[in-house]
């Protein structure tokens, strides 16, 4: 049978986008139905890309950088997320996926951060944007920086990639339906053959519903409960004014993002993240999900969710100890945001506190400007005002905030004790480890939900589980559903066990752009 499109991509975001453009130049017809108007998380995004190998940006830096090396240091991070093979191909075309995105109008430059930060001020645009220079994946891997920030001010650096994907799209001859909300894939003797949508299409109303939905997008993630208020607004706009609409295809693609939105599946799959601040839109509710899994498609990895208590800027508080409330140590400091917050939550129910001394303390306060972006520097105002606890000594500090003493103390002293001779016992970097002992000390509480003005922001990393050549959703008992396939964040991918600034991007880009070559070669004359 033939149908009116070669790929219907369900979700707008950085994966379908990518799907979309591969299977267009291959020259496929292509509609896209986004329930937003584009962009999903990847325009919230920090538009950071994992890519390494030798990157020109890299090269520029001066730094040497091999797929061979990223592919050690990943193998740490992926584990089984996905085979070694898989993980292999993307090392080896992760320079090639950076230059792709150049060819389409992105920009990254050489600009290496030389200190270390959750995210780069608008000097510098690249950055160790992992664990690469921590313990002790330094020990098994030749470190290297490997977060590109698509160029741009302040925080626009992922709306400026989308920007980037969306006129590649609209460049080519790519239909997109905006304000489509996929409920229910069209069947025909166990193969996806379309789907079913609800679409406004009044002029008026796409304009009205893309205006709430961009007033409450960036507020959703800090107030979950004042973004809330937008996403019930466009939705009833939305139930009041759609029309139903079915388009059929020969293969459609599930990218409509993951269910850090969807309270009912958090309860069931997030355990201990279940409360960290929902990062995405309201799209990520596990939508594009469910959509594979009524199709006959399995999940994997839905426990493995990623949050992110950054600990600097200012990169002197790296210099303090991190215990949680029994005075034990938490992690080395020096570890990516996400890994030290699984420790923090699954070891410390989500509890602790980072104690500084007065030098540690001062030489803090006076990065801050250097090394912030602004909403950084908001968070820091915050901490250096109102989000900490001053002591004379560390008992009366363990006193004042919970802690025990006798574990404080003895963490502290055996912390000072290791950076003075062999080293520090949790392995904290040499360059980056000072001595926690002239008072007063400062205590800054780093527990999850300690305060709106100081969040820690988590998404999900589960999804469906797909063929990894070709990214068609598999079935619970083997075989697959022909004709559905999946990418991004609806998707088990590389960063489903553990993540880094800039992997879900890169997984993105390279998980679409899979689908969008499996549809190519589909079109492709056979012999």
């Amino acid at each position: 049978m033939r149908h009116p499109y070669d790929l219907i991509v369900v979700g707008f975001g950085a994966a379908g986008a990518a799907a979309a453009i591969e299977a267009a130049d291959a020259g496929a017809r292509v509609l896209i139905l986004d329930r937003a108007h584009g962009g999903g998380a990847s325009t919230l995004s920090g538009g950071v890309v994992y890519a390494g190998g030798g990157t020109a940006q890299q090269r520029a830096a001066g730094i040497d950088d091999t797929p061979e090396d990223m592919f050690a240091y990943l193998t740490q991070e992926v584990g089984d997320a996905v085979s070694e093979s898989t993980l292999r191909r993307f090392c080896e075309q992760s320079v090639g996926t950076l230059e792709w995105l150049e060819t389409l109008g992105a920009r990254y430059e050489g600009s290496l951060a030389p200190y270390k930060t959750s995210y780069p001020s608008d000097k510098h645009y690249l950055y160790y944007s992992g664990n690469e220079n921590a313990w002790p994946y330094r020990e098994r891997a030749r470190p290297a920086p490997r977060g590109h920030r698509t160029v741009a001010r302040g925080m626009s650096s992922g709306a400026a990639l989308f920007r980037v994907l969306r006129r590649a799209v609209e460049s080519r001859s790519i239909q997109v339906v905006r304000a489509a909300r996929v409920d229910e894939l069209i069947m025909e003797d166990g193969a996806v053959v379309g789907a079913r949508y609800g679409a406004l299409t009044d002029p008026a109303d796409l304009a009205a519903h893309a205006r709430i939905l961009r007033r409450g997008a960036k507020l959703g993630n800090f107030a979950p409960a004042l973004g809330a208020v937008f996403d019930r607004q466009a939705a009833r706009l939305w139930r009041g004014r759609a029309t139903r609409a079915q388009a059929t295809g020969a293969r459609v693609l599930l990218s409509g993002g993951g269910f850090v939105m969807n309270a009912a599946l958090m309860d069931r799959h997030a355990g201990p993240y279940r409360n960290v601040n929902p990062l995405g839109t309201a799209g990520d509710d596990g939508g594009a999900i469910m959509l594979g899994v009524e199709a006959g498609g399995s999940t994997g990895k839905m426990d493995r969710l990623t949050a992110w208590r950054f600990l600097t800027p200012p990169s002197a508080l790296l210099g303090g100890v991190a215990v949680g409330m029994d005075g034990k140590r938490i992690a080395n400091e020096d570890l990516y945001g996400a890994t030290f917050s699984d420790s923090l939550l699954r070891n410390h129910e989500g509890k602790g506190r980072l104690v500084l001394d007065a030098s540690q303390w001062r030489a803090a306060k006076s990065q801050v400007r250097a090394q912030s972006q602004i909403f950084q520097a908001l968070q820091a105002l915050f901490l250096f005002t109102l989000g900490h606890r001053r002591a004379a000594t560390l008992a009366s500090l363990a006193r004042r905030t919970g802690v025990s003493v006798a574990g404080l103390e003895s963490t502290v002293n055996a912390y000072n004790s290791g950076i003075s001779g062999e080293g520090d016992p949790a392995h904290k970097h040499a360059d980056i480890a000072t001595p926690v002992a002239r008072g007063p000390f400062y205590a800054i509480d780093i527990s999850v939900g300690s305060s709106p003005f100081y969040p820690v922001p988590g998404l999900t990393l589960g999804g469906l589980r797909v063929n990894e050549e070709t990214g068609a959703v598999l079935r619970e008992g083997g075989g697959e559903v022909t004709g559905l396939l999946a990418a991004g964040r609806s998707a088990v991918g590389i960063c489903s066990n553990s993540y880094l600034s800039g992997l879900s991007l890169a997984d993105c880009l390279f998980s679409g752009r899979r689908a969008g070559r499996t549809v190519a070669a589909a079109l492709a004359p056979a012999g």
